[in-house]
């Protein structure tokens, strides 16, 4: 069968199926309907003389067939989909599109509400949405299209993705102003005398500052543990509980905030997109956007 003899646009749909092993999913992404999906699976099969997908309980499994041309195909469709971007102009004053961002609890609190302010004035028309995603489906979510960009730290490992690294986080001892403890610089004794608020996502597991700790052979009084950065100061303006946590986010609360007195590797922030949105306008204009916001004081 020739090429001129096929739909272009069912291998659209096959890339789609393959990154979300879901029909329902693939047509959220694609912004069809599932049957139509389905229609376009059973024109594949019949191309391909192939099943393509089987249903499984774990989703739509592709076949030995539809692993062996998925490469070609995600090539074909990135080099497609570049060029239609390049010559894009995008303007962000008259635009009207929707980006959706992974981000965790943290890196919502350093940006949203700084960008927030800039999109008002000079891009009205853009929509953010955050989302979080698990480390390991990132690539996944980014290839799709599913998430246009992600903010994390700089574990994400893929050949198809792009990253830069964005801000150093520093971490700092956080305590209410008219705290007990009032001393100018404080002591490992100081600061393990202290009952500390951690703050995890996980019910057990130890964080940045007390692995560190254990290393030093010192343990620290967890007397709060809460899931979110942005509840934690709150408590800790409130109470005699300590917070260790990103300088970048703790110094907007009139607080004290104090040098720990042991060392803490600095905490990397790095956004990661797709390839495939390398030279897209308006991607490139949101990405110099964030790194912008936290550049800027």
């Amino acid at each position: 069968m020739r090429l001129s003899q096929v739909d272009l646009n069912l291998f659209v749909v096959f890339d789609a199926i393959y990154a979300k092993r879901n029909l329902t999913r693939a047509a959220e992404v694609l912004c069809i309907t599932q049957p139509a999906v389905s229609n376009a699976l059973a024109r594949m099969r019949k191309t391909f003389d192939d099943q393509l997908f089987v249903s499984t309980p774990r989703g739509m499994v592709p076949t030995p067939v539809a692993e062996n041309i998925y490469s070609r195909v995600s090539e074909a469709l990135l080099l497609l989909n570049s060029s239609v971007h390049e010559s894009d102009v995008f303007n962000p004053a008259e635009a009207s599109k929707v980006f959706r961002l992974s981000m965790n609890d943290l890196s919502e609190s350093l940006l949203l509400s700084k960008l927030t302010e800039t999109l008002e004035r000079e891009a009205p028309g853009i929509q953010i949405e955050s989302y979080f995603t698990a480390r390991q489906d990132l690539a996944k979510e980014l290839e799709s299209g599913a998430i246009d960009l992600a903010i994390d730290a700089p574990l994400v490992i893929d050949p198809h993705l792009r990253h830069s690294r964005l801000i150093d986080v520093k971490y700092v001892c956080m305590l209410r102003k008219d705290h007990p403890w009032q001393g100018e610089k404080m002591s490992m004794k100081d600061y393990l005398k202290l009952g500390h608020i951690h703050i995890s996502s996980r019910r057990t597991g130890l964080g940045v500052v007390d692995t560190e700790l254990h290393r030093l052979g010192h343990k620290r009084h967890i007397q709060m543990r809460v899931q979110h950065y942005m509840v934690a100061p709150q408590i800790a303006m409130r109470s005699d509980l300590a917070l260790t946590g990103p300088d970048h986010l703790l110094k907007d609360y009139d607080a004290r905030l104090v040098e720990l007195p042991f060392e803490l590797p600095t905490m990397g922030w790095h956004m990661y997109w797709h390839r495939s949105s390398d030279k897209d306008q308006a991607n490139r204009w949101l990405r110099g956007l964030i790194s912008a916001t936290l550049h800027a004081e």
